[in-house]
């Protein structure tokens, strides 16, 4: 990418989310890009490494709304503005209503998957509305899009961020530009670690489970096949997290008259049917 079409270059992005995933790439590539960057988790240890020149870290859990104010307050304090904030932090607790026991993990989900959005909102309106300008990324899912068994409350959060994020949109015409990010199932971020029943997944593959699965079996394999592990290949079966990032990535390096406003990412051969 040229110096002139890198609009990134110097402006401040706070990710949250960032120790691992998602997070920790998209704080390293805009970074790389000449980015600021605010990087939080509530990892302490697993964050510790990104701390640099361009990178501020902070241990914060996005479900108190203080210590998410006040990591933006060290932001702005050290870098004079927050231009993108991107709402990355989630879990996703995969489990049917019969699993009730696990109604503590689901709580856990709406605390960091619709409150802890809407406290990195709360945490930078008014600085972006002060400056005149600036840009809020919402991580959201496929799940989101439409009700579907083993998914009721993870992707129940993940409609509500949908509606944040639209609301925001509304409100802040001409001084904050909203993006949703809408990823499909990508291996290797870790949210997996999360699922409370494995057969949860299934209704979400409906009639393609089975091709899923031996899909899934073939890109683990000891010789994966190109055909389904090739990004360039239109058999790809899976997405990962590098193009997910890369993705969200492209959505805030535009000019800010330009809002890439809601996407869906996913490989083109994708079994997931919302």
């Amino acid at each position: 990418m040229s110096a002139a079409t890198n609009h990134l270059e110097g402006r401040t992005v706070i990710v949250t989310g960032a120790a691992g995933g998602f997070g920790r790439l998209l704080a390293e590539k805009a970074s790389a890009l000449g980015a600021n960057v605010g990087a939080c988790d509530i990892d302490a240890d697993a964050l510790a490494d990104l701390a640099g020149e361009r990178v501020e870290i902070g241990t914060v859990d996005v479900g108190d709304l203080a210590a998410m104010r006040a990591f933006a307050d060290r932001v702005v304090a050290r870098f004079g503005a927050i231009d993108v904030m991107i709402n990355n932090a989630g879990v996703m607790p995969l489990a049917f209503y019969a699993d009730h026991e696990a109604a503590a993990a689901w709580d856990r989900c709406i605390d960091i998957n619709i409150k802890g959005v809407l406290h990195g909102i709360i945490a930078v309106h008014d600085q972006m509305i002060s400056q005149g300008r600036g840009q809020v990324v919402n991580i959201s899912s496929v799940y989101g899009n439409a009700p579907v068994g083993g998914a009721a409350v993870y992707g129940a959060t993940k409609a509500a961020v949908n509606v944040l994020s639209e609301s925001l949109r509304q409100e802040s015409l001409g001084k904050i530009k909203v993006t949703t990010v809408r990823p499909t199932g990508v291996p290797g971020t870790g949210l997996a670690g999360g699922i409370i029943n494995v057969e949860a997944v299934n209704p979400v593959l409906g009639a393609n489970k089975d091709q899923f699965y031996d899909k899934l079996a073939q890109v683990f394999s000891e010789n994966p096949p190109a055909r389904l592990t090739d990004e360039d290949s239109i058999e790809l079966a899976a997405l990962a997290p590098g193009q997910i990032a890369d993705q969200v990535i492209h959505a805030i390096n535009q000019p800010w008259g330009v809002s890439i406003a809601d996407i869906t990412v996913r490989a083109s051969n994708d079994d997931y049917i919302v």
